[in-house]
């Protein structure tokens, strides 16, 4: 048991960032519709997800490399980690398209979205590991059993996550007002105000 408190407390740290990421979206989105010149679709935020995958990857992958005492080939036996970490890092991007349009078109609805995403990846990976170990391994049936809670999990967990209304934009004060309150009180102002 006490071997599994680091990759327990790793996963838990993971849950915590992914179960943010949602509501991190959410509040990434445009406070204006368009036609308003000040409106940005909702990709804008995705290219710099993009940049922050990018550069916490590498750089938190190189650091993480040297401490281990890693080689910084890929060539030859290394391909393999090149070949299979492009696939993994381009299902995590393809996760975090289909997040953003699955955000998007629930209208900001994080508590809908959160708990099938992550309910719906536990059962995935399910899945696929029985379809990898079937073979070679007996598949308990109390999986089924576990996956039908998962289902229902994500059912209770979607319907009963309060549903606060988004934030609404502040008001915009128009320029004219804004040149005019924001003019120096003269000594009439003054004198009006004491």
């Amino acid at each position: 048991m006490k071997g599994l408190l680091i990759p327990v407390l790793f996963a838990l740290g993971t849950a915590m960032c992914w179960g943010m990421y949602g509501p991190a979206l959410g509040n990434a989105r445009s406070p204006v519709k368009p036609p308003h010149p000040d409106f940005w679709s909702p990709f804008k935020p995705y290219v710099f997800i993009g940049v922050a995958y990018l550069v916490i990857a590498i750089a938190g992958g190189l650091i993480a490399m040297k401490l281990k005492g890693d080689t910084f080939s890929y060539a030859g036996a290394h391909a393999a980690a090149r070949n299979w970490g492009f696939i993994a890092g381009s299902l995590g991007a393809a996760g975090a398209l289909f997040l953003t349009n699955a955000v998007i078109s629930s209208k900001g609805n994080t508590a809908l979205v959160m708990p099938i995403v992550f309910g719906g990846a536990v059962s995935v990976n399910a899945i696929f590991a029985y379809s990898q170990l079937r073979n070679s391994v007996n598949i308990s049936p109390v999986l089924w059993v576990g996956m039908v809670f998962v289902v229902v999990g994500v059912v209770l967990v979607a319907k009963n996550t309060p549903h606060g209304a988004p934030a609404k934009p502040a008001p915009q004060i128009p320029e004219a007002e804004q040149s005019v309150s924001s003019a120096p009180a003269t000594e009439d102002d003054r004198i009006e105000s004491s």
